[in-house]
């Protein structure tokens, strides 16, 4: 289990970066780890390397939250079609 940091939400902004709150590439596997789990999603560990702020992780999550819900509309586009 990831440990809690208690950030104040006044500090976080689009532009704020994981650097200047502390946290190391330990706590973002942590943190990617979490926020799979919490959305039940997949983060590519390659695109995930290339996040280095707040904004960019928000914008990449509500991406693959609308892949998800995409794929869940309509299945059959998400399935291989049956052989022949």
């Amino acid at each position: 289990m990831a440990t809690a940091r208690q950030i104040s939400p006044e500090t976080l902004h689009p532009e704020t970066t994981f650097e200047q709150l502390g946290i190391d590439s330990l706590d973002r596997l942590n943190l990617l780890f979490d926020l799979e789990g919490e959305f039940d999603i997949h983060i590519d560990d390659e695109q995930a390397k290339s996040v280095s702020n707040i904004g960019q992780m928000v914008d990449g999550i509500n991406l693959l939250l609308a892949e998800k819900e995409a794929k869940a509309a309509n299945p059959a586009k998400s399935e291989p079609s049956p052989a022949v």
